[in-house]
């Protein structure tokens, strides 16, 4: 709910008191009965809830972003949105779904207000799937985004080919699986914090991440944090918050 812009509608007299004050009463959740929907988190924390989709149905997926649109939210971020349930939210509601990162946008991103930008780089090809998970939060929280794919560290020319890009930007996220060393390279290189995520991507001693997250926890470069295996969202909302930060 925009409390703010209800609030300037009762003191233009556009809206009475007694409807704004019913309006308040649905806050601060909505009980759906299989999921309560927080509408004051915009509010609370400057980004609306967003809708996990893995283990829902197709139909909770598109009751709770319809209840969500409804009530005036300009975007819903939907991650780990399956296919079958994209299909179904698409038939009611203004659904954009990338299938590579499986995240799924009702409604228009915003214009880009963060302070800079934020680069996504990624050691391989392979790493993209959450790269663009990451990409695609950002760019739903109004941020600008360069992509940098497959600059891993057994080719590091490649990386050194975009040091502009990496000397400029706000915050970095830094993608990869297999060792994870990307993190500490890019670590080294900037002067921004970095967004280190350890992916699943590997042959069998990386143990599903488990390696490039013990190498990125244990990053001798300063500067470096580190997020969740595979965790392409969580990165992407704290390099909005980085990035909306006013200096000093």
């Amino acid at each position: 709910m925009d409390v703010k812009g209800l609030l300037e509608q009762v003191a233009a007299g556009h809206i009475p008191v007694d409807e704004a004050l019913l309006k308040l009463k649905a806050a601060p959740f909505e009980d759906l009965g299989f999921a309560k929907l927080d509408h004051h988190r915009a509010l609370r924390q400057g980004a609306a809830e967003v809708i996990f989709g893995q283990g829902k149905t197709p139909e909770q997926v598109r009751d709770i972003a319809a209840a969500f649109y409804a009530r005036g939210q300009k975007l819903v971020l939907i991650t780990r949105l399956a296919e079958e349930a994209a299909v179904l939210v698409e038939q009611s509601l203004p659904l954009q779904y990338d299938k590579l990162s499986r995240v799924g946008i009702v409604g228009e991103l915003p214009e880009p207000d963060g302070l800079g930008k934020i680069v996504i780089a990624t050691g391989g090809t392979s790493d993209m799937p959450v790269a663009e998970e990451a990409a695609q939060t950002a760019q739903a929280l109004g941020n600008e985004v360069t992509r940098l794919y497959d600059v891993g560290v057994a080719g590091l020319h490649r990386l050194l080919a975009h040091l502009d890009d990496v000397m400029s930007a706000r915050v970095i996220i830094a993608i990869a699986g297999m060792e994870g060393a990307l993190a500490s390279v890019v670590g080294g290189l900037a002067s921004c914090p970095v967004i280190a995520v350890p992916t699943s991507v590997g042959y069998g001693a990386a143990f599903g991440g488990l390696a490039a997250l013990l190498s990125m926890l244990n990053s001798c470069a300063s500067g470096v944090s580190v997020v969740n295996i595979d965790n392409g969202f969580g990165a992407g909302y704290l390099a909005s918050m980085i990035n909306h930060m006013e200096g000093k």
